[in-house]
């Protein structure tokens, strides 16, 4: 959520935000609104004034006295007016917060001016994309593919996009889980194992809400399943103020993700490209807001490490404007290169909301300086996304025999140094 009074004292800033990531919002229609409810406020705190006047008044005044008796008429109108006002503030209110739901997060100075994704820019190139595959094929096309990675059952049993994973296709989706997670706790984040599901006001805070309503699963009960541990981790300081000293806070966490990925068509998401259903380690950073760029920093490097230690073949993508996201303040996109369909697969995201997520929820710490609360930077990044990083292996590490060779970093968790099909 924004500052409204960034809102009121600097409109054209939020504009040039509003246009800088493509975006179909009407602006003067929030600063109507906002202007309404200011305006609202403003009376009803009068009307609360002059009911505590006439209060001290008739305290003064002989009970019963014709003074006494006219004072209680106007008291009585008063209250009457005030408890009106009261009831249209509040759905002013309401109306209010609603609008400034929507608007999205400003842009850094740093991000790139561009519409759609090709305007991107490559921030780093790692490994060669070029490099001779000669086994390569897409994973969906490798013979025993279906035998550890069941789709038509899956399907079955649930629905399109929810996967069975088998064999040595479960085994190594547990050995990526425990080799992200344990790199990621040596690199001194906490590790926690966070709920699944999250309630409205933890989906809001983080931004799903209502940006990306369409794309979650709901409860009957309006508890949502969630599309990434962002959101639970960052909700756990949730209405509370750190200790400066205390910053930065490090967290990772493993969560099952869901995501509805409506809309999703064609060759782009065969296989394991986008599922409904996916395993990620997610890292998550609470920051002092002068060190929040740094820790970006780091936080890219964190997830590229993991990359590296795979030995895949990966590009660092800087997102323009209109790729950048609802609440993201600036982004760093990872891809590995998928020798078999020839393109680049994203598996993480790294991404500072400055204060965006933290007023939402209100996480502050207090000041050494002033004593008084401010509000944290958050970031957060993959560590990594399982389904993608399973791609890049099966296709890149295909052998001529049919098997696929492990990275040297992943046998002592995946226990061998080949994965089988048959």
């Amino acid at each position: 959520m924004l500052d409204p009074k960034l809102l009121r004292d600097s409109p054209d800033i939020v504009r040039a935000a509003i246009a800088k990531k493509h975006l179909d919002i009407d602006l003067d229609a929030v600063l109507a609104v906002d202007t309404a409810w200011r305006t609202r406020l403003i009376e009803v705190e009068h009307l609360r004034a002059q009911q505590k006047a006439a209060n001290a008044e008739m305290a003064a005044l002989p009970k019963g006295s014709p003074e006494f008796i006219a004072k209680v008429q106007e008291m009585k109108t008063v209250a009457a007016r005030a408890k009106e006002g009261d009831a249209k503030l509040k759905e002013l209110e309401e109306k209010w917060r609603e609008a400034l739901l929507s608007l999205p997060n400003l842009p850094h100075s740093s991000v790139p001016e561009g519409r759609t994704p090709e305007e991107n820019v490559v921030y780093a190139l790692h490994g060669a994309q070029d490099a001779a595959y000669p086994a390569a094929r897409p994973h969906w096309e490798i013979p025993g593919f279906e035998r550890l990675f069941d789709f038509a059952r899956g399907a079955k049993v649930t629905g399109a996009g929810f996967p069975f994973f088998i064999g040595d296709g479960a085994r190594l989706v547990r050995a990526l889980l425990q080799f992200f997670l344990e790199e990621d706790t040596r690199a001194g984040y906490v590790e926690v194992a966070p709920p699944i599901f999250v309630n409205e006001a933890s989906a809001t805070a983080t931004g799903q809400l209502p940006d990306k309503e369409g794309q979650m699963y709901e409860t009957t009960d309006r508890l949502f399943a969630v599309p990434t541990a962002e959101v639970p981790l960052t909700n756990f300081f949730r209405d509370e103020i750190l200790d400066e000293e205390a910053l930065p806070v490090y967290r990772c966490a493993y969560t099952p993700c869901f995501r509805r990925e409506a809309g999703s068509y064609g060759k782009d998401v065969r296989g394991l490209n986008r599922v409904h259903q996916f395993d990620k380690v997610e890292l998550l950073k609470w920051v002092h807001p002068e060190s929040s760029y740094v820790e970006l920093d780091k936080l890219r490097e964190d997830a590229e490490r993991l990359i590296q230690k795979l030995e895949l073949p990966y590009r660092v993508l800087l997102m323009c404007g209109g790729d950048l996201g609802f609440a993201q303040a600036k982004k760093y996109d990872l891809e590995v290169w998928a020798g078999g369909q020839k393109r680049w697969l994203e598996v993480s995201s790294c991404s500072n909301f400055e204060t965006f997520q933290a007023r939402r929820a209100q996480i502050r710490f207090r000041s050494k300086e002033s004593g008084k609360p401010e509000l944290v930077h958050t970031l957060n990044g993959s560590g990594l996304a399982v389904p993608r990083i399973v791609a890049a292996l099966l296709e890149n590490n295909l052998q001529p025999d049919g098997t696929v060779r492990i990275p040297a970093a992943l046998v002592p968790y995946f226990g061998k140094e080949t994965l089988r099909f048959a």
